[in-house]
């Protein structure tokens, strides 16, 4: 059975003020540049959002491509200046061997991966990488929305790869994987947190039916306290083309 897929189209125009680039964003960035050896390369960036990953890898000295399915998104990143195309990542708009590496950032769980993989592995050149970030399995058992939002660890395990299983197909398609593991931790003001759940920040959220949202929203501003401290937990597969 596929997993829901989130509609990003409502959430783009507030999606980078309530995801903000702190600490934590750039030091996976520069763990992604750092891996998968990303400066001066020929980038595409699949599922690219608003363009955040894109445009800091171009001020990095990278030449990118983002391909985003959603429109919307789509356009906040043209206005960063970011070449972007609107097409699935399952059919890519690009040539055989255009690209000398790939950045897929939180976008795993939302794809056909073995159809993604299958068109990386076309447009990437020989010796051409993948930097895959998505959060580890451990991540959802101690994440702070899990216990306002009853549902909210259900869906999202249902939704995220197992690293185990992300490598195994990244090899099936014919890439040779590995995986490493970062852990950050974090701390935000109520009124950000209340804020950030109220935008329903995270696409999980639009994924719960009304009446929950709406319950661990009220259960979200009678219970936070005044500092919401947080782990992020990821996994970050990274994978090389023969």
């Amino acid at each position: 059975m596929s997993s829901p897929k989130p509609d990003f189209g409502p959430l783009a125009a507030t999606y980078d003020e309530l995801r903000p680039a702190d600490r934590n964003w750039w030091e996976l960035f520069d763990l992604l540049v750092r891996e998968a050896d990303l400066v001066g390369r020929r980038v595409l960036d699949v599922g690219c959002g608003t363009g955040r990953v894109a445009a800091a890898l171009h001020e990095r000295g990278s030449r990118v491509w983002g391909v985003e399915a959603s429109p919307e998104m789509a356009a906040r990143a043209r206005e960063r200046g970011v070449h972007v195309k609107v097409a699935r990542a399952e059919a890519l708009p690009f040539k055989d061997g255009w690209f000398e590496r790939a950045v897929l950032w939180l976008v795993a769980h939302l794809v056909s991966r073995p159809a993604v993989f299958a068109e990386l592995s076309r447009v990437l050149s020989p010796d051409g990488r993948i930097a895959i970030a998505t959060f580890d399995p451990t991540h959802f058992e101690r994440y702070y929305l899990n216990r306002l939002f009853p549902s909210l660890e259900r869906i999202d395990r249902s939704r995220f790869p197992e690293p185990e299983a992300l490598a195994e197909e990244l090899r099936e398609a014919g890439l040779e994987p590995r995986v490493v593991r970062l852990s950050q931790r974090a701390e935000i003001g109520r009124t950000e947190a209340l804020e950030r759940i109220r935008g329903r920040f995270i696409s999980t959220l639009s994924l719960l039916d009304d009446e929950e949202f709406e319950q661990g929203l009220a259960r979200a501003e009678q219970e936070l306290p005044e500092r919401v401290a947080y782990e992020l937990e990821w996994a970050v597969a990274l994978a090389t083309r023969p």
